[in-house]
C-alpha cells in the first residue's frame, strides 16, 4: 500500500505533463492560422472572426500554461485535445482555401461558408472546458467573448457581408472569364474549362441572389403565404398526416397536413409552438432539416386545418436513396456520412433537454439536391405531439438499438446509444444494404449483437479509415464509441483526402 501511494503522485505528474505538452503545439497552430486567415480573398469577415476567436483562445491557453490545469484536470486536458484537433482542421481548410487558384478559391468559398459554423462551435466547446482552469476574472472575460447569442449574431452579420462581397467578386470574374473565352477560342481544352468555370459562377450567383434558407425565421405562417397541391395526391401518407409539395416565400417546401379533426384549439397550438420556437433555433444548421413554421387554415370553421411547413428534400429519405439505382462512389458516400455526422453533432451540442434525437435511423435523414444529407424527425416535436391523437412513444427499431438497451430495457438512452444507432446508419451508407436483413426475429438480432458480438461486414473496398470509424461506432463497449465531434473531424479529413485525389 505504501508503494502504491509513492507511485500515485507520479501518475498525476505524468498526466499534467501530457496535457502541458499540448500547449506549445496549440499556440503554434493558432499563430499559423491567424496568419493564414489574413491571406484569404473571399469570406474575409468570417475568416477574420475565426482568427480573432482563435487569438482569444490562445490567450486562454497561455493562462492555463501559467496557472496549471485547475481543479478538473481531466476535463481541461480534453479541452486542450479538442482544441488541437479543431485548429488542425481549421488550418487544413484555410490553407487549402488560401492556396487555390483565384477563381477556384472564390467558387469554393461558397461551399466552405458552411464549415465556419461548425468550426466556431467546436472552438466554443473547447473554450467551455478550458475555462475550468481559469480564475474568475478570466473566466468572465471568456464567457463574454464566446457568449452564444452574441456569437450567432456576429456570424449572421459576417455571413451577410461575405455573401455580398462574394457576389461582386463573382460578377467581375464572370466578365473576365467571358473575355478569356473569346481570346482562346482556338484552344478547345481551355474553352471547356472556361465554360465550366462560368457555369459554376452563374450557379453560385443564382444561389446568392435567392434569399438564404437559414435566415428565414421560424414563425406562424398566414394561409395566403403558402400554396400546396391539396386536394391532389400527396407525395406521402402517414397514419396521422399527409405530405404535400408546396411553395412558401419562393422556397419549395413540404406541407404536413393532419388528416383528422383535432380537438385542441388554435390558441393552445400557438402557445405550444411559440414556446418551442426558441428551442428550435438551437438546431439551425445546413445539415438539419429546416423548419419554417405552422399554419392554421379555416381557423373559425368547425374543423380548422393545422399545417407544419418544412424544407423540401427532393431525393427523399436516405434509405430511399440507398435503395435507388443512383451511382454512389466512395467520395460521395463519405460526404454523405460527413453531412449526417454534422447534423448529429449540432444536435448533441444543444441544450440539455435536447441533447439526443431518440430515433436515429436511415429513414430519419433526408437527402436534398447534390446528395446533401440532413437530419430530420425531431422538428417541432412538441407542436406535432399536441396535434396527435395518441401519446404513444415512437421507439427505435431493434436493428438500431444499442447492446446496452437490448440487454436492459431500463438502460438510460444517452449519446453513446445514439452513436451506436448512427454507426448502423453509416454501415448502411457504406454497403447500401438493410441491416440484419437475414434475421427473422428480435431474438436473432439480440443473439448476434449481445451474445456473439458480431458486426455485419463492410465491403472489401471500403476505405480503411471509414471502416475503422464505422466499427468504432458499433463497438459493444460504449466507452469505445467516438463522440459526434470526433466523427466530424475524422470524416472531414477523409472527405478532403478524396477531394484532393
Amino acid at each position: 500500500m505504501e508503494q502504491y501511494y509513492k507511485v500515485l503522485p507520479n501518475f498525476f505528474v505524468l498526466f499534467a505533463l501530457t496535457a502541458m505538452d499540448l500547449i506549445d503545439p496549440i499556440l503554434g497552430l493558432a499563430e499559423k492560422l491567424y496568419s493564414l486567415c489574413e491571406e484569404v480573398k473571399a469570406n474575409k469577415k468570417r475568416c477574420r472572426r475565426l482568427a480573432k476567436r482563435v487569438s482569444e483562445l490562445a490567450m486562454m491557453v497561455k493562462a492555463v500554461k501559467e496557472q496549471g490545469l485547475g481543479r478538473e484536470p481531466e476535463l481541461v486536458q480534453k479541452g486542450l485535445q479538442e482544441l488541437k484537433r479543431t485548429l488542425e482542421k481549421a488550418e487544413d481548410m484555410v490553407k487549402k482555401y488560401a492556396s487555390s487558384s483565384c477563381l477556384k478559391r472564390i467558387v469554393k468559398a461558397y461551399d466552405l461558408g458552411e464549415d465556419f459554423g461548425c468550426l466556431n462551435k467546436r472552438l466554443n466547446d473547447a473554450a467551455q472546458l478550458l475555462s475550468l482552469a481559469l480564475q474568475v476574472e478570466q473566466r468572465k472575460r471568456m464567457e463574454e467573448v464566446f457568449q452564444e447569442a452574441r456569437r450567432i449574431k456576429e456570424d449572421e452579420e459576417d455571413s451577410k457581408s461575405d455573401r455580398e462581397e462574394l457576389r461582386n467578386l463573382l460578377q467581375l470574374l464572370a466578365v473576365e472569364n467571358q473575355e478569356t473565352k473569346v481570346s482562346v477560342e482556338s484552344v478547345n481544352t481551355k474553352i471547356d474549362q472556361t465554360n465550366k468555370d462560368i457555369q459554376d459562377i452563374k450557379h453560385i450567383l443564382d444561389s446568392l441572389r435567392r434569399p438564404s434558407i437559414h435566415l428565414q425565421a421560424i414563425r406562424e405562417i398566414r394561409p395566403e403565404e403558402i400554396t400546396y397541391d391539396h386536394p391532389k395526391e400527396p407525395i406521402m401518407k402517414c397514419c396521422n398526416s399527409e405530405l404535400y409539395k408546396g411553395e412558401y416565400n419562393k422556397f419549395i417546401v413540404v406541407v404536413k397536413r393532419y388528416t383528422y379533426p383535432v380537438s385542441i384549439s388554435p390558441s393552445q397550438v400557438r402557445c405550444i409552438f411559440n414556446k418551442e420556437v426558441e428551442t428550435m433555433k438551437c438546431f439551425e444548421s445546413p445539415n438539419i432539416l429546416r423548419m419554417f413554421g405552422i399554419c392554421v387554415q379555416d381557423e373559425n370553421g368547425p374543423n380548422p386545418n393545422f399545417l407544419i411547413v418544412m424544407e423540401f428534400c427532393e431525393k427523399g429519405s436516405l434509405r430511399q436513396v440507398l435503395d435507388s439505382s443512383s451511382r454512389l462512389l466512395w467520395d460521395r458516400k463519405i460526404q454523405m456520412c460527413l453531412d449526417a455526422a454534422q447534423g448529429l453533432y449540432r444536435l448533441h451540442q444543444t441544450e440539455e433537454n435536447f441533447k439526443v434525437h431518440g430515433c436515429i435511423t436511415s429513414s430519419g435523414f433526408l437527402v436534398a439536391a447534390g446528395y446533401r444529407v440532413k437530419l430530420g424527425g425531431f422538428e417541432l416535436a412538441k407542436t406535432a405531439t399536441s396535434l396527435k391523437r395518441s401519446n404513444s412513444k415512437n421507439s427505435s427499431s431493434m436493428i438500431y438499438t444499442s447492446p446496452q438497451q437490448q440487454e436492459n430495457i431500463n438502460h438510460t438512452y444517452d449519446k453513446a446509444c445514439e452513436i451506436y444507432s448512427f454507426g448502423i446508419v453509416l454501415w448502411e451508407i457504406a454497403t447500401r444494404e438493410v441491416p440484419f436483413k437475414d434475421c427473422k426475429s428480435r431474438h436473432e438480432i439480440y443473439e448476434k449483437v449481445c451474445k456473439q458480438k458480431i458486426m455485419e461486414p463492410l465491403p472489401d473496398d471500403c476505405p480503411r479509415e471509414l471502416k475503422n470509424l464505422i466499427n468504432a461506432c458499433r463497438s459493444y463497449n460504449p466507452f469505445q464509441r467516438p463522440d459526434a465531434g470526433v466523427l466530424v473531424d475524422k470524416l472531414r479529413k477523409l472527405a478532403q483526402q478524396y477531394e484532393e485525389d
